[in-house]
């Protein structure tokens, strides 16, 4: 396949295209490389992709609608990844028209490449903060998430519904998949495992909020990826799903060419395991600062990926203390 990659120099793009270019696709990845955080970091993951000679870089912003144009224009993709996004849902309080400008204009500019170049099949990242103050555990794509409480939320399931319209009207087959707090080496710096990671080291008191009674489904960022490269060989959703009821609709279902799948490990830990095994890593204890619960953050997370170990086969391999050791080993090898 030939693949577009959007927000390939990111976390989880990063290791998307590294994936297709191993399974041998061609992959064009694109990035606006902007200091959200520490482009040294985005440019190193660049470096690592392209030693690939399948893999070419174009750096662009989604937001832009011309040069988006001649992107889809020049590209002739089968299929695209639409991985780029603001991301954080705490940044989103502080800076709320970055995430209108790169989630909403920017997957906009996608959905308009997708259907006017004849794109296979459009799959695109969504969230766990989709759910919002739901407390139904474990959180199903079949349930409502019609409630989030960060504004990041409310645009990725922006997403989900402009995707859908367009499904609907073009018959553009499009699959969205909610990542559920994904970690692991090279990760994004603004994350807990990095930011308690360089504190601990750093011999720095680290802030845990909910005063450490979160728990989530933390996610192995190669386990993630797995889950992406299954969706995108495999078949496209088709234009009506059998069980498709227009009198009982299910928000993950459809009678266009549309699905919504949850991607997680599907296994709910606490934050302070987390924490421990950060310790136990690093052999060192960490100074802790217990703070309230912030604005916009949901105190549990738990995927039901039942419809995606259906349909493509999907389970988590990694557990925890296995990730957290993966990703300690490449911190202390790339803080050198």
């Amino acid at each position: 396949m030939k693949v577009l990659v959007t927000g390939a120099a990111g976390f989880i793009g990063y290791w998307t295209s590294k994936v297709l270019c191993d399974a041998g696709h061609e992959v064009l990845g694109i990035d606006n490389l902007n200091d959200y955080y520490d482009v040294s970091l985005k440019r190193a993951r660049l470096k690592v992709l392209e030693s690939f000679k399948n893999f070419n870089f174009q750096k662009l912003d989604i937001a832009h609608r011309e040069p988006m144009n001649q992107l889809f224009l020049d590209g002739k993709f089968d299929k695209v990844i639409h991985l780029a996004a603001q991301a954080g849902v705490r940044y989103s309080v502080e800076n709320p028209h970055a995430y209108i400008d790169s989630n909403i204009v920017g997957f906009m500019n996608v959905l308009e490449g997708c259907r006017h170049h004849q794109v296979k099949h459009l799959i695109y990242a969504s969230t766990s903060s989709v759910y919002g103050i739901s407390e139904r555990l474990p959180f199903s794509p079949h349930d409502d998430a019609d409630h989030p409480i960060s504004l990041y939320g409310a645009t990725k399931r922006a997403n989900e519904l402009m995707a859908h319209s367009y499904s609907y009207l073009y018959q553009l087959p499009t699959t969205g998949l909610r990542f559920f707090t994904v970690y692991g080496p090279w990760g994004r710096p603004d994350m807990a495992l990095f930011i308690f990671t360089k504190k601990i080291l750093a011999g720095e008191p680290i802030e845990i909020f909910n005063n450490g009674n979160h728990a989530r489904d933390f996610t192995y960022v190669e386990d993630i990826v797995d889950g992406i490269r299954r969706v995108a060989e495999g078949q496209a959703p088709a234009s009506l799903s059998p069980e498709w009821n227009p009198k009982n609709p299910d928000p993950s279902l459809s009678a266009a060419p549309f699905r919504i799948y949850n991607i997680g490990a599907n296994s709910k830990e606490p934050l302070m395991k987390y924490v421990e095994l950060i310790e136990k890593y690093l052999e060192k204890t960490a100074q802790k600062i217990m703070m309230p619960l912030q604005l916009g953050d949901t105190p549990e997370s738990l995927a039901d990926i039942s419809d995606l170990q259906k349909d493509f086969n999907y389970q988590a391999k990694t557990d925890i203390a296995k990730g957290v050791r993966l990703f300690i080993d490449w911190y202390l090898e790339y803080s050198k």
